[in-house]
C-alpha cells in the first residue's frame, strides 16, 4: 500500500518529491473526480454554478460567539478587505437569481494554523437551495453517495493501492436510507452515560453554550460510522443559522461526522431581516458590515438552506488518512513563505 508521504514537512523540496510520488499522482485524479462529479450532480438537479469573488467585506465567521474560524484581512491598494472564508452569503444571493439554487467548488482561506485536521486554505464544495434543513440534509446525503459511487466506478483500484480497503465507500454508496441523526442533547446524554467522570473531554461548556470536542467526534464515528449531529446550541454556531422554534435555544443546523469528524456542515438560514438582526445582536456581531445582507432579506425574503464540504476532509475519509496536510498538492501554511 502507498503510505501518506508527509513531504510537506520539508517545504524546500516538497514540490520535487511530489512529482515522483504515486500518492500525488492519484490525488490529482481524485481531485478531478470531485470537480467533475460535483458538476454532473448539480446539473442533474438543475442548479447552476457561480463565478464569485475571493474577497469580501462580509465574512461568514466573524470573531464573536459561534465563530469557528479566524478571518484573513488583506489590504488591496489601500482598502482593507477579507479573503473569503466562505461564499455562502453570495450563494444565498444567487438563490434569488436562480430558482433552483446554486453551488461552487472554490478555495476558502482562514487564519488559523494548519494541523492534522485543519488547513489554512482548503477546497470548499458549497451549495445553497430554497428550502429547509431537512431538504439540505437530504441533498448532502445524496451528494455524498454520488461521489462515493463515482470513486468506486473510476478509481477503486487506486483507492485499494492507497489504503487497502473500499468497504467504507461501498457502504456509503449503497446506503439508501437516511443516515443516523442524533440531536446535540442526545449526544450529550450518550457521553454522560459513557464517560460520567470526564464528560468535559467530550462536551465543552463555555460562554453560555455547549459544543462537542474532537475526541467526541472520533468516538461518535467509531460507534456509528456516519452520523449527523443536529440542533447545536444557538450560540455554538455562527449567527446566520436559524433559530429552531421547537428545540428552544437550538439552531436549525447539522454536522455530518465521517472519517476524522465533521466533514459536511449544513444549516437553515434566516428568511427575514428581523430574525437576522436579532441573531447578530445575540452573537455580539456588529451589523454594519452586513448591511447589504440584511437589506437583501428585508426586500427579498426567502427561506434557503445550504451545506459546505471540505474536499480534503472528504478525501481523508476516502483514503483513511491521518493528516490532512498530505491531501494538498501545493501546501499553504499561514506565516510561511512558500514559493511553489
Amino acid at each position: 500500500m502507498l503510505r501518506e508521504p508527509f513531504t510537506f514537512l520539508n517545504l524546500d523540496d516538497h514540490y520535487l518529491k511530489a512529482l515522483e510520488s504515486p500518492w500525488y499522482k492519484n490525488l490529482v485524479l481524485f481531485e478531478n473526480l470531485i470537480s467533475e462529479e460535483t458538476m454532473h450532480f448539480y446539473q442533474q438537479k438543475g442548479l447552476v454554478t457561480m463565478h464569485l469573488p475571493v474577497t469580501t467585506g462580509s465574512i461568514s465567521s466573524p470573531m464573536g460567539r459561534g465563530s469557528d474560524s479566524i478571518p484573513v484581512k488583506v489590504c488591496l491598494q489601500g482598502i482593507d478587505t477579507y479573503l473569503a472564508d466562505s461564499m455562502q452569503f453570495m450563494l444565498e444571493y444567487g438563490c434569488r437569481l436562480h430558482e433552483k439554487g446554486c453551488y461552487y467548488l472554490m478555495p476558502s482561506i482562514r487564519g488559523e494554523q494548519a494541523d492534522q485536521r485543519h488547513l489554512c486554505q482548503f477546497y470548499h464544495s458549497e451549495v445553497e437551495i430554497p428550502g429547509a434543513l431537512d431538504d439540505i440534509m437530504a441533498l448532502a446525503e445524496e451528494y455524498l453517495r454520488y461521489l462515493a459511487a463515482g470513486l468506486l466506478r473510476l478509481h477503486s483500484d487506486r483507492i485499494l493501492a492507497c489504503c487497502g480497503d473500499v468497504r467504507h465507500i461501498e457502504e456509503v454508496a449503497g446506503h439508501s436510507a437516511p443516515f443516523l441523526r442524533l440531536t446535540f442533547d442526545e449526544v450529550e446524554q450518550i457521553m454522560k452515560e459513557s464517560h460520567p467522570q470526564d464528560i468535559t473531554k467530550y462536551i465543552q461548556y463555555e460562554d453560555g453554550y455547549r459544543n462537542i470536542t474532537k475526541l467526541c467526534e472520533r468516538e461518535l464515528v467509531a460507534r456509528f460510522g456516519v452520523v449527523w449531529v443536529t440542533h447545536y446550541d444557538q450560540l455554538a454556531v455562527p449567527f446566520y443559522q436559524k433559530r429552531d422554534t421547537e428545540h428552544i435555544g437550538c439552531a436549525r443546523n447539522a454536522d455530518l461526522l465521517i472519517g476524522i469528524g465533521e466533514t459536511i456542515g449544513c444549516g437553515e438560514r434566516h428568511a427575514q431581516a428581523d430574525e437576522l438582526l436579532c441573531a447578530l445582536q445575540q452573537h455580539e456581531v456588529a451589523p454594519e458590515e452586513y448591511g447589504w445582507y440584511i437589506e437583501m432579506k428585508r426586500r427579498f425574503p426567502m427561506q434557503t438552506s445550504g451545506f459546505g464540504m471540505g474536499a480534503e476532509r472528504f478525501l481523508m475519509w476516502v483514503l483513511k488518512g491521518t493528516d490532512i496536510r498530505n491531501f494538498q498538492i501545493f501546501p499553504r501554511f499561514n506565516g510561511v513563505n512558500i514559493l511553489v
